[in-house]
């Protein structure tokens, strides 16, 4: 059944299925191309009529994930030149103004796309959220640095859906003055720029940082891709050379220079620039309610399917660790809390606590009134991943069958039932249901078949780093 919604730019026409309405592919901003490319965001033109919103848009242009993450991760590829568009799920019949729940999906900053059917929002929907997906600009479009382009487009971006959201979202049965902001990887590292924006005080409320901790490089450090790309074009490094290029040979560029990075072992990739417009050099605390955490394995993802975990010996370990300036005294440490474990396992183990827990309770730190902070410990069966990075998603959108390339098919419900209630409760109140952040350090353990709070785990592990 089709439905109507208003927008402040014309109406358009969703569909309702099952006490759910869904409105796809919805611009925010104009496309990204001609000449708004590698510009700020531009307004979008009102259209007359109704537009259909029956479909997912336009993904921002990229490659897909290389082997073997490409079947772990398949990404949704839509042509296009509207990438600049978000999606819509809430309850048909809504009783008055619902929390929203905007989700800003992960993928380094230059993979990913709102259209993923992982993240279908029905399950939000049916539990009284507002549901809002959003694409924004990826790889050089969005966040190579030129001289002569603003910084962080992407980011400015997810500012201008966020803009909208308050415009807009009053139309859909959702509350503009109750919104979370929601993000895995490259997208909470994303909403921690927000949080300190000047650009976006006042858009959201709450926020939810999954998996990915604050993170700015300078300009200078941001742009060696953009640098290293040009070289290998042989184009000067500014914008107005690169918009001459071919896009598909500056995707097969920059893929071929940013494609084989990862979070872990490092290398040629994109980042948020600290800019003192946008993203400001010393950011005040969050003042917005806080969920925070990430998963007890995250580097499995990127160690055990293309066997990293067992290439890695001895002499590669002692490497790793002058290059991270790892103290001796911390690999020891940890060494000895896993007398069994291989180098690989060892390096794992300090490359997820030194790029992503540590950081994250330095965040719960700076502002413990009303932060809330989770581990996600469930081990998937598949290829030995574990609890590795992005596992969590399934559960947290109640959308196992769509998760099934990471936790297989029979990844416990009873555990998507409670770590998706925890998220809407957050959105809804501000309150997931467990102790929020104190000297005592509580983390909220999310496992099957126990779910339990546990009060400073692992702590001389952190304690070695803090």
């Amino acid at each position: 059944m089709d439905i109507i919604a208003t927008t402040l730019q014309g109406k358009v026409r969703g569909r309702a299925d099952g006490g759910i309405a869904s409105y796809l592919g919805i611009p925010y901003a104009a496309a990204p191309f001609g000449v708004h490319r590698f510009r700020a965001p531009a307004p979008v033109e009102p259209w007359e009529g109704i537009r259909d919103a029956l479909d997912f848009g336009p993904s921002a242009p990229q490659r897909p994930y290389r082997p073997p993450l490409d079947q772990l991760i398949p990404d949704v590829d839509i042509p296009g030149e509207e990438c600049l568009n978000l999606n819509v799920w809430a309850p048909r019949a809504a009783g008055g103004p619902l929390p929203v729940l905007v989700w800003i999906h992960g993928g380094s900053l230059r993979n990913g796309s709102a259209a993923m059917p992982l993240y279908d929002g029905r399950a939000f929907a049916r539990d009284g959220v507002v549901l809002v997906s959003i694409n924004y600009r990826l790889g050089v479009e969005g966040f190579g640095v030129f001289p002569d382009a603003p910084d962080n487009r992407g980011l400015l971006d997810q500012i201008a859906a966020l803009t909208w959201v308050r415009d807009n979202i009053a139309g859909f049965g959702g509350d503009p003055g109750c919104v979370t902001v929601c993000g895995e990887s490259a997208g909470a590292i994303s909403i921690a720029a927000l949080l300190t924006s000047p650009r976006a005080a006042g858009l959201f409320h709450r926020a939810i940082l999954q998996s990915g901790p604050p993170h700015t490089v300078t300009r200078g450090e941001g742009a060696r891709t953009v640098r290293a790309m040009a070289k290998a074009l042989r184009v000067p490094a500014t914008a107005e050379e690169f918009a001459g290029v071919d896009r598909g040979r500056l995707l097969d560029v920059q893929d071929e220079l940013a494609g084989r990075a990862d979070p872990v072992s490092g290398g040629p990739g994109f980042h948020i620039v600290v800019d003192d417009d946008v993203v400001p050099a010393d950011p005040p605390p969050p003042s917005v309610d806080l969920l925070l955490g990430c998963n007890r394995e995250e580097y499995r993802l990127w160690f055990v399917p293309g066997g990293a975990v067992d290439r890695v010996n001895g002499l590669t370990l002692r490497l790793a660790l002058l290059k991270f300036g790892i103290p001796g005294r911390v690999a020891r440490l940890y060494r000895a809390g896993r007398p069994d474990a291989k180098p690989g396992v060892i390096l794992g183990e300090m490359a997820t606590d030194l790029l992503l827990r540590v950081p994250l309770n330095r965040l719960a730190d700076s502002r413990p009134a009303r932060t809330y902070v989770y581990e996600f410990a469930w081990r998937s069966p598949v290829l030995g991943l574990g609890a590795c990075h992005a596992l969590e998603i399934g559960f947290v959108f109640d959308n196992l069958r769509h998760g099934e390339a990471l936790s297989g098919p029979d990844a416990p419900q009873p555990l998507a039932d409670v770590m998706h209630r925890a998220w809407v409760d957050f959105a809804a109140s501000g309150d997931p249901g467990w102790t929020s952040w104190d000297a005592r350090r509580p983390v909220r353990v999310f496992d099957h078949p126990a779910t339990s709070t546990v009060l400073a785990p692992r702590q001389e592990e952190l304690r070695a780093w803090l």
